[in-house]
């Protein structure tokens, strides 16, 4: 049998989540999997995708108990509980109220409404979810989920299993910029990709090499827009439902796995770079590539040390 790195790489791409995705491979078999690949993606959407009124997540937020259909909807609760409660609500899925009412909700609109937003935080909390591996509670009427945070992560992590199952494991999947890398391509190289400089968009400010793991990247420079001078961008703080203005400017979080990576990544914009650092000091499962401005505008960087060696600055 053929050594999979003298194999000729498949890549196949595609749209999904209004997004697009690639995945490069190598498989003993040189099997193409887009269509299996696009069948899951969108049972995954028709499970937590908020832009689909007939979604398992469209359907409990128009109700109070919704019992899952799909294997999808009790992981990603299970996760969201965990970074809320390790960030002690930086991160909280039930924000969706306060997306909606800044325009950034299902039915965007560039028309935020004058909303009484400390009416809407009683609605905001993740303590007032309740669920198993059967069904999905909430305990005020009202309150609705976004996993929009961490969802998409989890959909690369899904991807990924598919891919193992089948026996392939030298692999990236990418999904709306979402990425998990296992085992290694040509020569036995790693996987090469990069991390975009927020005050250059569509060029990269670093390569970084990946193998065995996930890397995902919350930014609050292309999500946004202006309105009676005022900017709105997506990113907002689930304690005060302010949006962030913030010096952050990009946060990249490494984990093993891209559903982590990406419940944090948001979570970490929320509590600003000192905290976060003081996060991270005890969690050394978790790394992060942080681009901020200092008071003059310029481009700083905080990486810690797990992934220094793997990071090149262009």
């Amino acid at each position: 049998m053929a050594n999979c790195y003298d194999l000729p790489m498949i890549s196949i791409q595609g749209e999904a989540q209004g997004t697009t995705y690639h995945i490069k491979y190598f498989d003993q078999k040189q099997r193409n999997i887009k269509i299996d690949i696009d069948s899951i993606l969108l049972d995954f959407d028709t499970c937590l995708s908020l832009y689909r009124s007939d979604s398992e997540l469209s359907d409990f937020n128009k109700s109070t108990f919704y019992q899952f259909k799909s294997p999808y909807f009790f992981p990603v609760l299970k996760k969201s509980k965990e970074v809320y409660e390790a960030t002690n609500g930086a991160f909280d899925p039930t924000i969706l109220p306060l997306v909606i009412a800044y325009g950034f909700g299902p039915n965007k609109s560039k028309n935020p409404k004058n909303t009484d937003i400390n009416a809407l935080l009683k609605l905001i909390d993740f303590k007032n979810i309740l669920f198993d591996s059967i069904a999905v509670k909430k305990t005020k009427p009202g309150i609705q989920l976004d996993f929009n945070g961490i969802a998409q992560g989890y959909s690369v992590d899904i991807i990924g299993d598919f891919l193992v199952g089948l026996g392939i494991n030298q692999f990236m999947v990418e999904i709306g910029g979402e990425i998990l890398c296992k085992g290694y391509k040509a020569d036995n190289k790693p996987w090469v990709t990069g991390i975009e400089n927020p005050l250059k968009p569509g060029s990269l400010f670093c390569s970084v090499q990946l193998s065995d793991r996930a890397m995902t990247t919350a930014g609050n420079y292309r999500n946004h827009f202006e309105k009676d001078g005022q900017v709105f961008n997506h990113i907002i703080n689930p304690k005060t439902g302010s949006m962030e203005q913030s010096s952050l400017l990009s946060v990249t979080v490494f984990a093993s796995d891209a559903i982590t990576a990406d419940g944090y990544d948001t979570a970490f914009f929320v509590m600003g770079l000192e905290e976060t650092k003081r996060f991270l000091s005890e969690r050394k499962d978790i790394d992060v590539c942080i681009l901020y401005s200092d008071d003059d505008g310029k481009l700083n960087t905080y990486l810690t040390d797990g992934i220094k060696n793997l990071i090149k600055v262009l």
